[in-house]
């Protein structure tokens, strides 16, 4: 089946099998490597992009069902340059074997449009539906943190 979306910015038109999942599209037919399966059951938040504005997990949805979406994943999040939330991750060590990284870059880069002040305990409640196998969360929480308050300064 042809589906057509925007990704990062980008119009595509793929034709993939119709039981092909959204981040087999993004990775396999299309290339971008950074959006990660991590277990194909919704449960780890590595396949994290963002669909029409909001954060989803890529391994949870048919491709189909992105057909006429805007979507941005991990390599367009920072159009141009590093997002926020990159750069503090970077700062912040807030990554150690990198692979749960780009969904937790993309849930956060979520979460802070809608809330641009969080404290702890909302950061973390945000994070919940991501794993790290690392356990580097007292960190990843502190990125976040770090990001909200540059994004809210306006820099980077």
């Amino acid at each position: 089946m042809q589906i057509q979306f925007t990704l990062n910015g980008t119009a595509c038109r793929i034709d993939v099998p119709p039981q092909t999942l959204l981040v087999e599209a993004i990775r396999d037919h299309l290339g971008l490597t950074g959006t990660h399966v991590g277990c194909d059951t919704s449960q780890c938040g590595c396949c994290t992009v963002h669909l029409n504005g909001r954060a989803v997990k890529s391994c949870s949805m048919l491709a189909a069902q992105a057909d006429g979406a805007d979507i941005v994943t991990i390599e367009g999040l920072g159009a141009g340059g590093l997002h926020p939330v990159q750069e503090a991750f970077s700062r912040c060590h807030g990554l150690q074997c990198g692979f749960c990284t780009p969904g937790m870059i993309m849930v956060s880069a979520d979460f802070l449009r809608h809330q641009p002040q969080p404290n702890r305990a909302e950061i973390e409640q945000a994070l919940e539906g991501n794993l790290c196998r690392c356990t580097g969360y007292i960190n990843i929480v502190e990125a976040v943190h770090e990001a909200a308050q540059h994004m809210r300064q306006g820099r980077s």
